[in-house]
């Protein structure tokens, strides 16, 4: 693998985990968002990674799709809110917060992890050149 697939390799994890953390701050950020343009509550998304053969041993990641859960939404008693049925439920986003932060703390290590693969390669490429000029 040659200089260049490492930064590459590692470019494809820091892109992926950007849009992973996107989409985890999404789901925090509409925890309790009972009204979308669809009419119900917001629905969770997970993303989904795929690795990606660029030759021979040299993989990255890619997000392969982002996707709504499917989990029903939990409901909440509260019959002075406007989305509220007949029996004084709202259906509230199925978020854990802590899990999602959980996910974002996973995600934001992920991240830390590709780019300090960059910054090593980068202190590799200048002791190399450092070398070179002796």
């Amino acid at each position: 693998m040659s200089y260049f697939d490492v930064l590459d390799v590692a470019a494809t994890g820091l892109s992926a985990q950007r849009i992973r953390m996107s989409v985890l701050s999404s789901n925090m950020a509409n925890a309790n968002t009972t009204r979308t343009e669809d009419g119900g509550p917001y629905r969770k998304k997970n993303v989904i990674f795929k690795q990606v053969l660029t030759g021979e041993h040299k993989g990255g990641v890619q997000v392969d799709k982002i996707y709504e859960d499917t989990k029903p939404p939990r409901l909440q008693y509260d019959p002075t809110h406007p989305d509220a049925n007949e029996e004084g439920y709202v259906a509230m986003p199925n978020i854990s917060p802590v899990e999602e932060m959980v996910n974002l703390l996973e995600a934001a290590r992920a991240y830390e992890s590709n780019l300090t693969i960059l910054q090593s390669a980068k202190q590799l490429s200048n002791a190399a050149l450092e070398i070179g000029r002796q």
